[in-house]
């Protein structure tokens, strides 16, 4: 691996560690940020799977709950990225509440599944449930929602920014290997 890129993971890597730190230690502008990122995935996320209903619309059934599904996402989308401050401030209740909304269509496709064979369309009624009460409980406090929300995503991006800086680990021990493999099948070219 060439050195200036072995540089710039090292980068990437404390700058991604400081961020996670800073993440967990402003809650508030962590909100910030992840209100405009969640808008712009949920936008996606809704559009393709508006996408993907259409395609398979023969081959699973109630596909209308999926197009609402779709539409739900869309529309999240568009509030979190034209009303960034409204939506910082309430993001830990809308992100519980698309929550449950979620696990209830997730509930709900487990027996779309289930009736084209699939064995463990149990697995997603289970996952739907658990969903719908996980987000009742963080109704139930928004503040300690949304610090819970920014540690973890703190708490994300210091984890991926630890293992940037234990892949160039990897990487210098790899490459010590080569060169001691280089070394004692070829000693005189060194």
């Amino acid at each position: 691996m060439q050195k200036s890129s072995k540089i710039w993971l090292g980068i990437s890597g404390v700058l991604l560690i400081a961020l996670g730190i800073m993440c967990i230690c402003e809650p508030a502008a962590t909100l910030f940020a992840t209100a405009w990122t969640i808008g712009c995935l949920t936008l996606l996320s809704g559009i393709t799977k508006l996408i993907f209903t259409f395609k398979t619309q023969k081959f699973l059934p109630n596909s209308a709950s999926r197009v609402l599904s779709a539409i739900f996402e869309i529309i999240i989308g568009i509030i979190f990225l034209c009303n960034n401050l409204f939506v910082a401030a309430s993001l830990p209740v809308i992100f519980v509440i698309w929550i449950i909304v979620e696990g209830i269509f997730v509930a709900i496709y487990s027996f779309d599944y289930k009736k084209v064979g699939f064995p463990y369309w149990w697995a997603l009624l289970l996952f739907g449930i658990a969903g719908v009460v996980l987000g009742i409980l963080g109704l139930r406090n928004p503040d300690v929602s949304a610090v819970t929300l920014s540690t973890l995503i703190g708490t994300a991006i210091l984890l991926i920014g630890v293992g940037y800086i234990v892949a160039l680990c990897g990487i210098k021990r790899f490459e010590n290997q080569v060169k001691e493999f280089q070394k004692s099948i070829a000693p005189d070219a060194q």
